[in-house]
């Protein structure tokens, strides 16, 4: 999560910032094969389209290029990463970090795993989160003791050392924990393809329709996507 917050303060920066260095680079390119440089301070033309009286961009090729396609580009990574990492999902994947087996559990932190817990609370009730620690603590202990689980490279292998030593058992609410937190990237890939075939629906479809119809498949595709959670 550190290398987003990153990438998004370096994105940040380059687009307030970075302009100028990225015109002199630009220039460069095409001085090197011999490419006019446009005029900057005239009206930018759209390629292709033929001007008529009237209807002229009211735009400079300055604007264009700096606001239109540069701060556009930069923008679109920003939204996109923020679309992918927002806090709540960022504090997730923080917390489902600590479960890595790499390094002999380095990463362990029994307040972040709780707090993952938190995130599931059909499965983590409060009344059972009172002594998760204590379970948590019991299970650590176990598995750093133990040379079976050292040279681990991730959550899948962990699941799977868990189950071969039949500690799955024994520390059965951290293994029901490790299976939700593999499951949770299926549970996304789901939910993101039933938001698509939604966006689908309203764009290709809502205007050669009633709204009635509309959102009849509107509440079939949200049926669709709560099965899947519940899956």
């Amino acid at each position: 999560m550190a290398m987003v917050n990153v990438t998004k303060t370096n994105l940040q920066k380059m687009r307030d910032e970075g302009w100028d260095s990225h015109m002199e680079k630009v220039i460069s390119f095409i001085g090197d094969y011999d490419i006019a440089v446009p005029d900057m301070e005239a009206k930018y033309v759209v390629p292709g389209r033929r001007l008529f009286r009237g209807k002229c961009p009211q735009v400079s090729n300055l604007h264009h290029f700096r606001v239109g396609v540069f701060f556009g580009v930069i923008d679109l990574q920003l939204q996109e990463l923020e679309n992918r990492f927002p806090e709540i999902t960022k504090e997730l994947l923080v917390c489902m970090s600590c479960l890595s087996p790499v390094d002999r559990f380095s990463k362990f932190d029994k307040e972040k795993l709780i707090k993952l817990a938190k995130f599931y609370p059909n499965e983590f009730p409060s009344s059972e989160l009172i002594v998760f620690g204590h379970t948590l603590d019991s299970y650590i202990c176990s598995v750093r003791g133990d040379e079976r689980f050292w040279n681990l490279k991730g959550l899948s292998d962990l699941s799977i050392k868990l189950v071969e030593t039949g500690l799955s058992e024994t520390h059965d609410r951290v293994y029901l924990l490790l299976k939700l937190v593999l499951l949770l990237p299926v549970a996304t890939a789901s939910v993101e393809r039933v938001f698509s075939g939604m966006k689908q629906v309203k764009d290709k479809l809502r205007n050669s329709m009633g709204d009635q119809i509309f959102y009849g498949l509107s509440e079939y595709i949200a049926g669709l996507m709560d099965a899947n959670a519940t899956i």
